[in-house]
């Protein structure tokens, strides 16, 4: 039983003539029979009476018909919302935290004057929950900071990142030009949670250098990790994107380390079976903008040596 049968029983119940109702849905007289036919061996009930060469529903045939308008509604329902939603462009777009807090927006603002009729959902999560978000077909493109493992996933690196050392301006390291690396040690820090690019990239660098810090915050929020520099002593190391405002306006003083140990891409993520859509093309011009961080380029920094 289809759909397709359920149509044909309607427009016979309503015309009470199976000729008349082959004429109104411009099909055969023997194919609205066998229709007829089919339903009623599929149900194994007698849906019409025919009397005097006229059809009489009979009351299975009236139950059926009252079931048969919600079942057919609902279906022009679910057709008519299906092809809404295939004219509708609309892109799903996944960024790490870090890029979130500090590209996405603009990202976003510029994507929606290339393409103002494009609907944008945003996912903001860790660099893990973003592969698995790609992987479940639950995003179509992201622009992340950690590294990517999964073999179906395509991550090409787009915007030149790096990491730097983070202090308020009277935290005793914010007078001084260059720090040491040992001198780091046992100093309080403020750092991501496990599953961040951020964590990973700065784990590695604390195992390189056989440091032991003081972990004393682990936050996701970008919020967090301004508060526990500017207010509680915490010394970060984060992605100079990160803190740009605060790193623009003096607040907190930078120290930029003197090899590329803690240097880094964002990457363009995507699974590696998905076509590229116009929406995703644009999305990737547009990151090409946002390459480089110029504007370091006028600010006083200090240097992290090894």
């Amino acid at each position: 039983m289809t759909i397709r049968h359920l149509k044909i029983f309607i427009a016979v119940a309503e015309c009470g003539s199976m000729n008349t109702a082959a004429k109104n849905l411009y099909l055969s007289q023997p194919t609205i029979s066998q229709a007829i036919r089919e339903l009623e061996e599929h149900y194994d009930t007698r849906l019409f009476d025919r009397l005097s060469r006229k059809l009489h529903i009979t009351p299975a045939g009236q139950e059926l018909l009252n079931d048969a308008y919600q079942v057919v509604g609902q279906f022009r329902r679910l057709e008519q919302h299906m092809q809404k939603t295939s004219r509708k462009n609309s892109i799903r777009i996944g960024s790490t935290i870090t890029v979130g807090s500090c590209l996405t927006s603009n990202i976003l603002n510029d994507f929606a004057r290339e393409m103002p009729d494009t609907e944008t959902y945003t996912f903001i999560a860790n660099t893990h929950m973003i592969e698995e978000k790609l992987l479940k077909s639950e995003l179509d493109i992201a622009l992340v900071e950690g590294e990517i493992h999964h073999p179906d996933l395509v991550a090409v690196p787009c915007i030149r990142d790096f990491l730097v050392l983070g202090c308020a301006h009277d935290h005793p390291f914010a007078d001084r030009t260059k720090i040491h690396v040992s001198e780091l040690q046992e100093q309080k820090f403020i750092i991501r949670e496990p599953g961040s690019g951020t964590r990973a990239l700065f784990d590695r660098f604390v195992k390189r250098h056989s440091l032991s810090i003081r972990t004393a915050w682990e936050a996701t929020c970008p919020d967090a990790f301004r508060n526990a520099i500017l207010y509680n002593q915490c010394l970060a190391v984060v992605s100079v994107r990160l803190l740009e405002r605060d790193i623009r306006n003096r607040q907190i003083r930078i120290f930029l380390p003197h090899t590329d140990e803690l240097e880094r891409s964002f990457s363009l993520v995507y699974h590696k079976d998905r076509s590229f859509t116009p929406a995703m093309e644009a999305v990737r011009d547009i990151i090409a903008h946002y390459r480089q961080p110029d504007w370091l380029d006028h600010i006083p920094t200090g240097t992290l040596t090894g």
